[in-house]
């Protein structure tokens, strides 16, 4: 359990890539695409299997197959960015989409969306949030998750680019959390913006910057 940080050139050149004020919406959405669906392989490489029987068109074999029932949480909007990787890697996950935003003054998370039914038909969630800048929206959202009926250990919080104290915030509250992350910033402005960072990844996505 804890902070798992990717290690590898393709992740680094993609972040780059993202990172740069230069890089078009299409651009960055493939970036955010590509390090999720790593996220995503490394976040499940300890999946419990279950075996089962079958047949080649030459001879028997063992099988297996992905033994929890696993639920996909994006956090809207920017958690969009990571969705279509993991249903690459969870074809059958249902996916629970959770409305948050961040309150300009306060910096305190907002709710206003939930998509969980009434009990969890799943065993295991995997939390989707791009960005972690001061945690307040993760946070909120793994409360949402709990209260739902997860239990911490059985969620797993994928993100491309966090800070420092918004990562350390996250594990204080929660430290049988399992998060995986592409990025680690050391700065976090009064602002609550991560620097360098990536800009708002939702803006970014969706191509709704101002001019």
């Amino acid at each position: 359990m804890g902070i798992n940080k990717l290690s590898h050139p393709i992740v680094n050149a993609e972040l780059s890539k993202l990172r740069l004020a230069s890089t078009t919406p299409k651009e960055f959405r493939e970036g955010v695409n590509h390090i999720a669906l790593i996220l995503g392989l490394e976040a499940s490489k300890d999946l419990e299997e279950d075996t089962f029987q079958g047949q080649t068109p030459i001879a028997p074999f063992q099988g297996t197959v992905i033994k929890p029932r696993v639920g996909l949480t994006p956090i809207l909007r920017a958690g969009l960015g990571m969705t279509d990787a993991l249903v690459t890697l969870f074809p059958s996950a249902p996916v629970y989409h959770l409305g948050l935003f961040r309150e300009k003054v306060t910096l305190q998370p907002v709710e206003y969306y939930s998509k969980l039914p009434a009990s969890p038909p799943v065993d295991m969630v995997y939390l989707l949030d791009p960005l972690i800048a001061t945690g307040g929206t993760a946070l909120a959202a793994l409360t949402m998750i709990i209260d739902w009926g997860i239990p911490v250990q059985k969620i797993r919080l994928l993100c491309v680019l966090a800070s420092k104290d918004g990562l350390k915030n996250v594990q204080d509250e929660h430290p049988g959390l399992e998060i995986w992350v592409a990025g680690i910033d050391e700065t976090l402005t009064q602002e609550g913006l991560i620097s360098p960072g990536l800009g708002d990844t939702g803006d970014r996505l969706f191509n709704t910057l101002r001019p």
